[in-house]
């Protein structure tokens, strides 16, 4: 079973794509005439290029707009394509979920021809620079130290790749694990917490004392007292990063 056939069932709602970051992904694909989405769950970013989603979910496929590419149930590790099959594949937050990384990212290079393009994140900044799983929730934190994928292995993997920050801005609409930095009720509400599987598979009694600590320092304005400086930021760099290869 795929993991998010028991975690995604929320995740059209609460992971809507944001405009800045789909930029940032859509000029890194370049002028590709063709991409293939590895991963896609309900195509968040895709281009309108895109002739093919693989995704291992039927929840989550079931949750793809009217109108997405074609998608296919298949994980990474196995790709139902020819070689070379697509000028560029585009793997966004889904590494972290593979269950052998070397073989998807070998099978990414299989297919793509001209460029892989792949989002994900530095556990390490991420750790430093989060205030809420530095602060309140390290149990999720040490969650993630078990799946995470550091960035320079995945560029071994790709063979060489570029390295661009993807800032977070205060608004954004995609929920994922740091999209509330400067919202911090957000985290509290148990649908938003239900769309990140960084707090899903920690599960709700794990993060329960450091849910209910941030609720107090929210209710007293500890919390604003605080981390004052992040409320006068309109983006933070929190580790997500954007890996750009040439095949």
């Amino acid at each position: 079973m795929a993991i998010y056939d028991t975690l995604g069932a929320t995740y059209g709602r609460t992971r809507q794509p944001d405009p800045r970051i789909a930029a940032q992904i859509h000029a890194a694909l370049g002028n590709a005439p063709d991409v293939v989405n590895v991963g896609a769950g309900t195509g968040s970013y895709e281009p309108a290029q895109t002739v093919l989603a693989v995704e291992p979910s039927q929840i989550m496929l079931a949750q793809r707009p009217l109108g997405a590419a074609p998608a296919v149930c298949a994980v990474a590790e196995a790709l139902p394509l020819r070689n070379n099959a697509t000028d560029t594949v585009m793997a966004l937050l889904t590494v972290h979920h593979w269950s052998d990384v070397a073989a998807g990212i070998a099978e990414l290079r299989r297919i793509a021809r001209r460029r892989i393009v792949i989002l994900t994140w530095d556990q390490q900044v991420f750790r430093e620079q989060f205030w809420l799983v530095r602060d309140y929730l390290p149990q999720a934190a040490a969650f993630d130290d078990t799946r995470a994928i550091p960035t320079d292995r995945l560029a071994a993997l790709l063979g060489g790749a570029r390295e661009e920050a993807v800032p977070v801005p205060h608004d954004c609409t995609d929920g994922f694990g740091a999209a509330y930095w400067r919202r911090p009720h957000a985290y509290l509400d148990p649908q938003v917490r239900s769309g990140i599987s960084m707090f899903a598979q920690a599960g709700e009694g794990v993060l329960a004392p450091g849910l209910a600590a941030l609720t107090d320092d929210l209710a007293t304005g500890r919390w604003r007292e605080r981390y004052a400086d992040l409320l006068t930021l309109d983006t933070v760099d929190v580790g997500y990063r954007l890996l750009v290869t040439d095949c």
